[in-house]
């Protein structure tokens, strides 16, 4: 396997372009061996680069779990990473100022609050037992590639894309939500009567297959950490991403499962 020469400098490369909110040009394409393997190591540079800096890791993303969108982004499976201290926010009726980050969107999900650590291999009950609590909110993804136009392994050395993740009220789930998660349906509302709908199978057959899929993937990766008992999952987007700008307001509304609907406005 051909070794990335300088994972430190693309780490570098790429916190910078996070900080500045300015651009950079994919990675693959022009890294020679950039590959796979490569975007991780890229990926655990930056987490540990943000954990140096005082950031503190509070959970994971799941991207590009849902397959309908998979045709738009040219991408064939999903991704993962950090959720931190500094991007975990909760929904309020206050106005939202967007982050200064290249090309944001909004992507509508649900996220679960672990109680205990699951491990790769649970069944679909286990990994229930494992979860506190069940939200619904938004999160707020990113490309710092122009235009949205880059490889899935340029997506797992750029953050996993993760900006901001907001979470709505946090209920317990109980055998009930967790067998409607599959079946849930979402209406995504915004300006100028944009809609998008979406329903829970559309991510990996489920939230609870999403979270077994990453499991999978951080067990198969020597430099990933295991999930911690406390942490929070973000499972993916429901619809497909919707840009954003100032002054957008919008809001979702669940049917199947007793979860309340989101909203967000952004100035």
């Amino acid at each position: 396997m051909t070794q990335d020469p300088d994972a430190s400098g693309l780490a570098a490369a790429l916190l910078e372009a996070y900080d500045s909110g300015r651009p950079l040009a994919p990675l693959s394409g022009r890294i020679h061996g950039f590959d796979a393997a490569t975007a991780c190591r890229v990926g655990h540079e930056i987490t540990a680069r943000r954990t140096a800096r005082g950031e503190r890791r509070i959970g994971r993303k799941i991207g590009f779990t849902n397959r309908s969108i998979w045709p738009i982004y040219g991408v064939t499976g999903p991704i993962w990473g950090p959720v931190w201290n500094t991007t975990l926010h909760e929904l309020s009726d206050a106005p939202v100022a967007l982050p200064n980050l290249p090309e944001p969107r909004l992507e509508p999900e649900i996220i679960l609050g672990l109680k205990s650590a699951p491990s790769a291999g649970m069944t679909l009950e286990e990994l229930a037992k494992c979860i506190d609590w069940v939200s619904h909110g938004f999160e707020i993804v990113f490309s710092p590639f122009p235009g949205w136009k880059f490889d899935v392994t340029d997506c797992q050395a750029g953050f996993g894309l993760h900006g901001a993740l907001f979470t709505g009220p946090r209920l317990p789930l109980t055998p009930e939500r967790a067998a409607a998660l599959p079946n849930l349906s979402i209406t995504l509302d915004g300006p100028d009567g944009k809609r998008l709908t979406g329903r829970g199978s559309d991510v990996l057959d489920g939230p609870l297959q999403a979270l077994s899929h990453l499991l999978d993937t951080l067990a198969a990766d020597p430099q990933a950490t295991p999930l911690d008992p406390t942490e929070i999952i973000t499972t993916g987007t429901l619809t497909d991403a919707v840009p954003l700008s100032p002054g957008d307001t919008w809001e979702t509304r669940l049917t199947g499962i007793d979860l309340p609907g989101a909203r967000i406005t952004f100035r």
